[in-house]
């Protein structure tokens, strides 16, 4: 493994969440495929929904931007509709809040548990600023039920994003107000995501150091959509923060 970058020479961190903190990127990809599995048979869509779907059209973005995606990569196409839509709603909103609803009831009966890499990154980055900038609506209701809300200086999430209009990954929007709410210009700060459009996300918004974190989206595509370097854990950030920290 080549030799990674020092991140004492950065001056903050902004962190995804699913898939980069938690692996909640493993819940939401079931959630998406029973969900839209279900929708597919129903409306006789076709080809069957696979997993690279999620990759190429979900992950990272905004849950309605998610559904409007993949749903228009089947050429279909149906009307937006409102946040407020039941889940019973044929829109793009009522088929995101049915997807919520699995994804709520998985989390409240499995729980969730950090990375144990990251926490360990964690540990060794307090005193530094910290952010988390996650697509999830759900991204407060996954930090506390993991233990981890307290350490985050700001959650920009799908929620703020919604409210004060944020363009969904992969534009800048997101990353840039993260760094915004910090208080940290972007040249400043290291970022880490696993997502195609998270790393894109966050090379727009000119972060200095884009980390991709390879939980299935692969290394070179990563690298591709922006990412600066990959690696397949946060841990492998560990021992020379923990040396550093110790000889401080």
């Amino acid at each position: 493994m080549s030799q990674l970058p020092d991140l004492t020479s950065f001056d903050a961190f902004l962190f995804d969440l699913d898939g980069v903190l938690t692996p909640t990127a493993e819940v939401h990809m079931r959630a998406w495929k029973a969900m839209f599995d279900e929708l597919f048979e129903a409306w006789d869509i076709q080809p069957p929904y696979t997993d690279s779907d999620y990759f190429q059209y979900v992950d990272g973005k905004k849950r309605y931007d998610g559904v409007a995606s993949l749903l228009r990569s089947r050429d279909v196409e149906i009307p937006w509709g409102h946040p407020s839509d039941p889940i019973t709603a044929d829109t793009i909103c009522g088929i995101g809040n049915r997807k919520n609803e699995v994804f709520t009831r998985v989390l409240n009966e499995q729980g969730i548990a950090p990375y144990p890499g990251s926490l360990a990154l964690l540990d060794q980055l307090q005193g530094y600023p910290l952010g988390v900038v996650s697509s999830s609506k759900n991204a407060r209701d996954v930090l506390a039920a993991a233990g981890i809300a307290n350490r985050f200086v700001t959650i920009v999430d799908g929620i703020v994003a919604e409210d004060d209009d944020l363009a969904s990954k992969p534009a800048a929007d997101m990353f840039a107000r993260g760094a915004h709410d910090l208080g940290i210009s972007p040249s400043r700060i290291a970022a880490f995501e696993d997502a195609h459009s998270g790393v894109a996300s966050a090379a727009a918004a000119d972060i200095a150091l884009v980390v991709g974190v390879d939980r299935g989206a692969g290394a070179e595509a990563l690298l591709s959509h922006g990412a600066t370097l990959v690696v397949s854990d946060l841990a492998e950030f560990v021992p020379a923060l923990s040396t550093r920290n110790h000889n401080a």
